[in-house]
């Protein structure tokens, strides 16, 4: 019976083992999400919440750090913008009532008012470049970026762009240059080499000209080589008096002295001769006329007109006195015989003096026939 009863315990599970065997195996079922558990959330709040007690200090160090440097940067700028444009009107006032009138003449309220708005626009514009450039340098050093590549890059770029760019960094040097040396400004007359007339505008890259006809003339300030400058100090203008030789050089001297005289004393040319009119005395003296030279210092730019009136007034002023003025051709002398003329007895080719032309061809005698065989 023991036996029996130690047998049947194996054979139940053997027929178990083989009824689960031979039944087919369960699908396996899909795992759910696997939630986070409470503890498991507080340990991660826990945790970002030592992290940003760990960092914050270093967060305001480096957001006051930035803050401080952009206030500095504005208040700095504006501080300098503002002493820049202070000195560069003061410096108007000064150029405009320092001197005698002269002085307040050769520099006019337009050409004082552009100078000075270039100027002051190229100081500005430079400073605002350095404070804010050396501003966003700082603050990308504080976030602890490492700028040598930044740098070189900047350089290699700038490099490139100054050789690509040459002739307009040219142009505008130059143009700061002249209007820092006020070669010339609004209202003046120059000669530029390339053109000539009068001053329009004045930029950092070009100049406008107006020419004598009218036209509009753009220089680029960096092709300009030489300024002639026709407007600053003073003109002079020059008249040549041509007289016949034999003319009583005490008369003619007399009558321009009394028209420079009678000149200098009327309006508006008082005020555009800025000296007396000046005999010079003999420019040239030639076998049948000589040249007396007339000179006067006169205002900036007026120096044709008054050319002009100062030949107006001589010539009325010659005929008046019966002086001839003489110019151009030769003008023989009064009671002088005339020059003979050196070919008047010297007869004219005659077309026979050539063999070969058609006349002593046809003048030529036929000649007679062969009789040879």
């Amino acid at each position: 019976m023991s036996l029996s009863a130690a047998v049947l315990p194996l054979l139940a599970a053997g027929s178990s083992s083989a009824s689960a065997a031979s039944s087919p195996s369960p699908s396996p079922t899909p795992s759910a999400p696997t939630v986070p558990s409470l503890r498991e959330a507080h340990e991660s709040a826990t945790n970002a919440a030592g992290w940003v007690e760990e960092n914050w200090s270093t967060w305001l160090a480096i957001g006051l750090r930035v803050l401080l440097i952009l206030v500095i940067a504005v208040v700095l700028r504006a501080v300098v913008r503002r002493a820049i444009s202070k000195f560069i009107a003061r410096m108007n006032r000064r150029t405009g009532t320092s001197g005698t009138a002269l002085s307040g003449l050769l520099v006019n309220a337009e050409r004082r008012r552009q100078r000075s708005e270039a100027i002051g626009s190229v100081l500005r514009s430079v400073a605002s470049f350095l404070i804010l450039g050396t501003a966003a340098l700082m603050v990308l050093g504080t976030f602890q970026i490492n700028l040598a590549p930044l740098l070189a890059s900047a350089g290699v770029a700038g490099v490139a762009i100054g050789f690509g760019a040459r002739n307009l960094v040219t142009d505008f040097l130059s143009g700061v240059f002249m209007i820092l040396e006020d070669q010339y400004g609004v209202g003046d007359s120059i000669d530029a080499g390339v053109a000539s007339g009068e001053v329009v505008e004045v930029g950092l890259r070009v100049t406008k000209l107006r020419g004598a006809d009218g036209e509009i003339w753009y220089v680029r300030n960096g092709e300009v080589k030489r300024i002639g400058n026709l407007s600053q100090g003073w003109s002079t203008a020059g008249v040549d008096v041509t007289v016949r030789s034999d003319e009583d050089l005490d008369k003619v001297k007399e009558t321009l002295t009394a028209v420079g005289e009678r000149m200098s004393k009327e309006e508006p040319w008082n005020e555009m001769l800025w000296g007396p009119i000046e005999i010079l005395g003999l420019d040239s003296v030639l076998l049948d006329s000589m040249v007396v030279r007339v000179s006067a210092k006169t205002m900036p730019g007026k120096s044709l007109t008054v050319e002009r009136e100062l030949r107006w007034r001589i010539k009325r002023a010659f005929d008046a006195a019966g002086i001839a003025i003489v110019g151009g051709a030769t003008v023989p002398l009064e009671g002088a015989p005339a020059a003979a003329d050196p070919a008047a007895g010297v007869a004219a080719p005659s077309a026979y003096a050539s063999t070969v032309s058609p006349q002593s061809i046809a003048a030529s005698p036929i000649p007679p026939p062969s009789t040879s065989k």
